[in-house]
């Protein structure tokens, strides 16, 4: 039997008028070809119910835990820092949900760009502001579908990385994190390769690296 199911939450940003939350609760009244059209990634609409360009989630109809039917555009930013030994630590958070540590991100509002976006979900994040005098260089990485633990066949994340990197420092001098809006706490993590940010995460603060961001940390850090 396939599972139908959209968690609570939605509903309630529904009704708080949150923008992540689309109003309309049957997907086949959406105008499905202006989204198609819009999409960073392809996908199809059968029967007027849209379908994830992915695996199979678990929850065929239904928003699961995202707001959003179809793909949400959301951004990340993978800000990178090396020490004075050669080492690289990444900036991540600790989600308040309690999926684990990811690195900053979130929803692209209306009429932002992506990469507006990973700024400012930094700054929300991290309380981390980068501008130019701070010597960070900026890439906009490909989008990509995030495998992430609250979608559904029906509503998926794609994400806009940004990648930033900061020029060598003592690390002592690199930027203060503190975590805010969404973040539990925010912190730099060793990062010479994945394992070693995961061995840190897991030894350090007992966590683990979300689920949607494992992927895309992998292929970054090796």
């Amino acid at each position: 039997m396939s599972r139908t199911y959209t968690d609570p939450s939605v509903i309630d940003g529904i009704a708080a008028g949150e923008h992540w939350a689309d109003p309309e609760m049957d997907p086949t009244r959406i105008d499905w070809p202006a989204r198609q059209t819009r999409a960073l990634i392809p996908f199809r609409v059968v029967d007027g119910r849209p379908v994830a360009p992915t695996a199979p989630t678990g929850v065929r109809y239904g928003r699961n835990e995202l707001g959003h039917w179809g793909e949400q555009v959301c951004a990340d930013a993978i800000v990178l820092a090396t020490d004075e030994h050669g080492r690289r630590w990444i900036a991540m958070v600790e989600r308040a949900d309690g999926h684990g540590w990811a690195i900053p991100g979130g929803h692209v509002d209306q009429g932002e760009t992506p990469a507006a976006a990973a700024v400012r979900e930094l700054g929300e994040e991290t309380g981390l502001l980068l501008y130019p005098e701070d010597e960070v260089t900026w890439d906009e990485l490909p989008a990509r579908v995030v495998p992430d633990p609250r979608a559904s066949d029906e509503a998926w994340m794609v994400t806009v990385p940004a990648l930033g990197q900061l020029g060598p420092r003592h690390r002592a001098a690199f930027p203060v994190l503190t975590g805010a809006d969404d973040a539990r706490r925010a912190e730099w993590i060793p990062a010479d390769t994945y394992a070693t940010a995961a061995d840190h995460l897991a030894s350090t603060y007992t966590g683990a690296v979300f689920a949607a961001h494992r992927e895309l940390l992998l292929d970054l850090l090796g």
